[in-house]
């Protein structure tokens, strides 16, 4: 689980390809899947989720899973389900903080508050 790479997060959408090409190297490739609100590059090989939405800095489902879930991934409907029991699901979001952005002050903290979700091209623009 690579979190909190997305527009608002990064901020940008950043290129998280390290994360497959370590797995690879460990020769892990066919047993493990990355999960990740940032993006990858074409070279990637492997099992591999990007672009996840809502991402994690904005409230979304991926910063709220913990090591032990269980993800089923579902390629030809792309999907994403996480095994989490409401009660758990509800007890982690109320203990969820909203991390500190990275940058502070500035045209990439401005492009944080204001992009749009990946889905929506990351643009900072208004949301229709």
């Amino acid at each position: 689980m690579v979190r909190y790479a997305g527009p608002s997060g990064a901020p940008g959408m950043v290129e998280v390809h390290q994360c497959n090409d370590a797995i690879n190297g460990l020769g892990l490739g066919s047993h493990v899947a990355i999960v990740t609100d940032g993006r990858f590059s074409g070279f990637n090989h492997g099992a591999f989720v990007g672009h996840v939405v809502p991402e994690a800095m904005r409230g979304g489902l991926i910063a709220f899973i913990e090591d032990g879930d269980v993800i089923t991934i579902d390629v030809e409907r792309r999907s994403l389900h996480v095994e989490i029991p409401g009660h758990i699901l509800e007890a982690r979001k109320k203990a969820w903080k909203k991390p500190e952005p990275r940058i502070k002050k500035g045209f990439m903290r401005l492009y944080a508050e204001n992009a749009l979700p990946a889905d929506l091209g990351a643009a900072m623009q208004p949301e229709d």
